[in-house]
């Protein structure tokens, strides 16, 4: 090799050769080589540098008021593995956009969500150079994935000609699983009825109230009835609103005992029969959500055409935990997410899980779903199974007050207010604190290793 200057872009090689042409006679001659460097990229790098990263998109949306269900889309992505082709991931108002480099991976997308939650999908392309000399042209190609608006826990009211072809239902369900397909059932009468993706877009319809209407009830007794269906029990049972009892520990009530309230004669003070499918789960004295009727006022044509005596004061959907953390306690168990590039439009934040990283769009209600959609996930086995979930590596299982319960550690802690503690296990208030021995625990057996976050370290 001849030096040149590291400017000059030229290499210059030196390159000796030498051949025996007779019985020891060697001719020997040197050649000077000269190489000039040009830069080039491959194919991918020039998309990128204009800006033209992608070549198909998958465009996912649901009209709801949460991100419950794209949090729990994640998972299941992560889960099986289909994130694996998919160049970025961006947020947008009602759902999330998937990039991708091969029209291929997207179609793979697209059919992997028709399997996972009840869908319906629009493909269209878009033509952005050809070649008339070879015939051939390069194109976008975009698919919409609208996901159907009933999530979990909603009431939904079917429209009464619909509801006579889902096996005469109920028109007023409750929606208890969302899969492939939505499974909508009646409290009064435990029959359910399943909805796919053809059936519901033919005509689609909209759920009355989500989880965010959800009130909290006080169940004062419950009766079973005889009739079971798999894991429910049907059940009648009375309630009152949480606000119906108050502690009296002055006056003629020195000891302290629970009474209802009944100076003021208005409906926080009335008493519910209804009739509810967790006949299995609630006792008396446990709190219960659910939705109140006689207070609602809901924008529908098909709920206005009910009968009024087939709608319920109140319709119970879950059992409730409202003593689950007296103070801010971490999980054992964490969630992933998909990887995503930064610096993209809108400056990403520190949302946790795939949405909420723009910065400016909500952040204190994104981290309020995210905290719903972990308490589902301890609240429901059947959801958690669906899921991964991975130990945290720096928390210990620690024993608790009474050697069986096992305190919580780990990623996120509830977002709940502290309580401060007195003598002997009471509040500064004289409550003796409450602990709830059916709170959902998420057992070891359940959590995976996280060996992403295990690495090799040379011996000491």
């Amino acid at each position: 090799f001849i030096w040149t200057e590291p400017h000059s872009r030229r290499l210059r090689v030196s390159l000796t050769i030498q051949k025996e042409v007779l019985a020891s006679t060697i001719l020997e001659q040197v050649f000077e080589i000269e190489y000039l460097v040009h830069n080039t990229q491959c194919p991918d790098c020039t998309r990128l540098a204009a800006k033209n990263t992608w070549k198909a998109l998958v465009q996912v949306r649901q009209k709801v008021a949460h991100k419950r269900t794209f949090l729990f889309l994640e998972q299941l992505i992560l889960k099986h593995g289909a994130q694996k082709d998919t160049v970025s991931v961006k947020e947008v108002r009602d759902g999330l956009d998937f990039f991708y480099s091969q029209r291929s991976h997207a179609i793979k997308m697209v059919e992997f969500l028709n399997g996972v939650v009840p869908v319906r999908t629009k493909g269209s392309e878009q033509l952005l150079s050809m070649d008339t000399h070879s015939n051939t042209a390069n194109y976008k190609f975009t698919y919409s994935v609208e996901i159907a608006p009933i999530c979990k826990d909603d009431l939904v009211c079917i429209p009464p000609k619909q509801a006579r072809t889902l096996s005469n239902i109920s028109p007023l369900t409750i929606c208890t699983r969302v899969g492939a397909s939505f499974q909508l059932l009646d409290v009064n009468t435990l029959q359910s009825v399943e909805v796919n993706s053809q059936i519901f877009w033919r005509s689609p319809f909209s759920a009355l109230a989500g989880v965010t209407d959800l009130v909290e009830f006080t169940v004062l007794d419950v009766e079973p009835v005889g009739t079971s269906r798999g894991r429910w029990v049907l059940a009648d049972a009375q309630v009152a609103l949480a606000g119906a009892f108050r502690s009296h520990t002055g006056g003629t009530h020195t000891n302290g005992e629970m009474e209802m309230d009944y100076e003021t004669a208005s409906e926080s003070t009335k008493i519910f029969h209804t009739r509810t499918h967790l006949g299995a789960i609630l006792q008396p004295g446990d709190t219960a959500m659910g939705y109140y009727l006689t207070s609602s006022n809901f924008n529908s044509d098909d709920f206005a055409k009910l009968s009024p005596d087939r709608i319920p004061d109140v319709v119970l959907v879950k059992k409730a935990y409202p003593n689950r953390r007296k103070k801010s306690k971490a999980r054992p168990w964490k969630l992933r997410s998909i990887a995503k590039e930064e610096g993209e439009e809108g400056e990403t934040g520190g949302g946790r899980g795939v949405v909420g990283r723009m910065g400016g769009r909500d952040q204190k209600k994104v981290d309020e779903d995210y905290e719903l959609f972990l308490r589902d996930l301890e609240e429901d086995p059947e959801l958690r199974g669906a899921v991964n979930l991975y130990k945290v590596q720096d928390v210990k299982m620690k024993e608790g007050r009474d050697g069986d319960q096992r305190r919580r550690n780990g990623q996120y802690g509830m977002d709940v207010d502290e309580v401060e503690q007195g003598p002997a296990g009471t509040t500064t208030n004289g409550e003796e604190e409450e602990e709830e021995p059916d709170f959902p625990e998420v057992g070891l057996d359940e959590l995976l290793e996280d060996f992403d976050e295990m690495t090799l370290q040379e011996a000491a």
